[in-house]
């Protein structure tokens, strides 16, 4: 046997392989994206014609006002993993999607399609760098 063998193997390592951009984080970005603009277009356009309507449509746009906020956070953090393509985001994006639909429960059909499909997003995606996990 010849002591060069490493030589007699023509298996390379790929170290710098380009990454592809995870499409779940993207269409779980669009989604949101589309919600909250759907949002913020119905509780700016209520009219209220009565005091009384006034009223009652105010108290309803602060009800759903931490949802909304979570909801925009969550489609922040979804394009930075998906436009920097680090994991970390895409998993932030997905546990404020899971944390409005606490804040809102009987909205949760508008957000778990965008929450399910981060997760799927997050498992698929590479780990980033071996041992420096940090966003």
């Amino acid at each position: 046997m010849n002591g060069n063998f490493e030589a007699a193997t023509p298996i390379k390592k790929v170290t710098d392989r380009k990454r592809t951009k995870s499409q779940l984080a993207l269409i779980s970005l669009v989604l949101g994206l589309l919600y909250v603009i759907y949002l913020v277009v119905y509780f700016t356009n209520i009219q209220g014609g009565s005091g009384s309507e006034a009223a009652g449509s105010a108290i309803a746009a602060a009800l759903v006002l931490p949802h909304l906020l979570c909801v925009f956070m969550a489609v922040i953090f979804n394009a930075l993993g998906y436009f920097i393509n680090k994991r970390g985001f895409i998993l932030v994006g997905a546990i404020l999607y899971t944390v409005s639909i606490v804040f809102m429960v009987i909205y949760f059909m508008f957000v778990i399609i965008q929450m399910i499909l981060s997760y799927i997003a997050y498992a698929k995606m590479p780990v980033n760098s071996p041992g420096k996990e940090v966003a």
